[in-house]
């Protein structure tokens, strides 16, 4: 099923509402997110809120697809046929939007709904270690600086550490998990060779393949968007550690221990303080065309709104809220449905909120 690109929304969403799309199909009277299995918990208790408080309106279906798995099917176009939501837990690449405006979506409303972080984790009495970025980079890179990977044990990449095999359990390459890892973790631990510093202003592609490659000779394996699975191959294995946001790592707290970096714990306060090296944010993208279109999707915007406040229903299942001032332009991008542009993307984020420049009407 396919629908006929409009120009405005406006004939979209009556078109919508009427029941029928361009080429004489139905229309979908339900609203349809996917993307980050990271923040589909937290869609999916707003979801539920949504559909306790709207009884008129079915509920939102969400999917866990991977961030960028989600937002390749987000882009593909205008139309019932189309999700109206991708949630990702990382930011929207340029050639991502690029890639949407190619194929007609050109109105894309970006909401921080909140932080997580990308924590490491070993079972309850289990392999105890004191990482940093460096130390993660030196251990996970396939060319560590450029160089062959000939560490086994942690003990290889620092004599402080425990004589045991490296083996870490993480997200895929499909996953906003996996490049939050590699900004905030690989990049940040390579980026303290000043050879590689060097090399990103000569090379950014190659400085990029050096510094966020991940050896492949099984001391990291990929677990796929199942972060529990992570948690339950961490249990079997104590001299394991696996790599998963923050609150699956909250939510199995009785099973595992944050691992600190640079001696911060991945804690709720230092994770909304940017204390902890890998916070990060977590993100919503809406298609402004859909906003009347699709019964519902107003008012479920609206619930994120009501539900990520700082004591509010997404942090009591692990989620960190969002500083003051970053929550209410958020909600003034719902209420006035600001739309995001090219520029905004290339803009410099703030050290602090990871939150980007104002977005244009």
């Amino acid at each position: 099923m396919k629908w006929v690109r409009l120009t405005g929304f406006a004939g979209l969403a009556a078109m919508a509402l009427s029941g029928c799309d361009a080429s004489g199909g139905q229309s979908r009277d339900w609203v349809r997110a996917v993307g980050s299995s990271t923040v589909y918990p937290f869609a999916k208790q707003v979801a539920e809120s949504f559909a306790r408080s709207n009884p008129e309106y079915k509920s939102p279906l969400i999917e866990s697809t991977g961030t960028g798995g989600g937002i390749q099917l987000f882009c593909q176009g205008i139309g019932p046929d189309t999700p109206d939501m991708a949630n990702a837990s990382r930011r929207m690449k340029l050639s991502e939007f690029e890639k949407c405006a190619a194929n007609g979506v050109e109105d894309i409303i970006e909401l921080q709904v909140g932080l997580d972080g990308i924590a490491l984790a070993a079972a309850k009495g289990g392999i105890e270690l004191d990482l940093s970025p460096r130390i993660v980079y030196e251990a996970l890179a396939a060319n560590p600086y450029g160089r062959e990977q000939t560490a086994r044990t942690w003990a290889d990449v620092d004599p402080s550490l425990p004589d045991e095999p490296i083996l870490v359990y993480g997200p895929p390459s499909t996953s906003g998990t996996r490049d939050a890892l590699k900004e905030l973790v690989l990049e940040a631990g390579c980026d303290t060779n000043p050879e590689m510093e060097a090399l990103k202003e000569r090379d950014e592609d190659e400085h990029q393949r050096i510094c966020t490659e991940v050896r492949s000779d099984g001391a990291y394996v990929d677990q796929g968007e199942q972060d529990n699975l992570i948690v339950q191959k961490i249990e079997s294995n104590p001299r394991s550690i696996g790599i998963f946001g923050f609150s699956y790592l909250d939510e199995n707290a009785d099973k595992v221990d944050g691992i600190p970096m640079n001696g911060v714990e991945p804690t709720y306060e230092n994770i909304a303080s940017f204390a902890y090296p890998g916070a990060r944010p977590l993100y919503v993208y809406v298609k402004r065309a859909h906003m009347r279109a699709i019964p519902g999707l107003e008012g479920y915007l609206q619930e994120w709104v009501k539900n990520w406040d700082e004591g509010g229903p997404l942090t009591g299942i692990g989620m960190v809220a969002s500083p003051p001032e970053t929550m209410a332009l958020n909600e003034r991008r719902v209420n006035e449905r600001i739309a995001m542009t090219r520029s905004d993307l290339t803009a410099e984020r703030t050290a602090m909120s990871g939150e980007p420049a104002e977005a244009g009407g």
